[in-house]
């Protein structure tokens, strides 16, 4: 399992795009990946699960990733996050 701390500077230029782009990103990866921020641990591929966990930019967030591509997974997600990665 790999674990990322991440500062969430996500663009945000439609009101549910920035979340469904982030489902995207982590639909991607074989791996189970989750967001976890305070208590909550949400799993990152579920569009509702996502919208629930209403992030802010700001936010410090944990990406957990575990299976055979967690590496990729967890940089994947942590580089949208953080705003360095553009899926226009």
């Amino acid at each position: 399992m790999k674990t990322r701390d991440v500062v969430v500077n996500v663009k945000e230029d439609e009101d549910a795009r920035p979340i469904a782009v982030l489902v995207q990103v982590a639909s991607q990866y074989e791996s189970s990946v989750y967001i976890n921020s305070g208590s909550r641990h949400v799993n990152a591929k579920s569009i509702m699960g996502m919208m629930s966990l209403a992030l802010k930019n700001g936010e410090e967030v944990t990406v957990e990733a575990d299976g055979n591509d967690e590496e990729q997974a967890a940089d994947g997600i942590v580089d949208y996050l953080a705003g360095n990665l553009s899926m226009a």
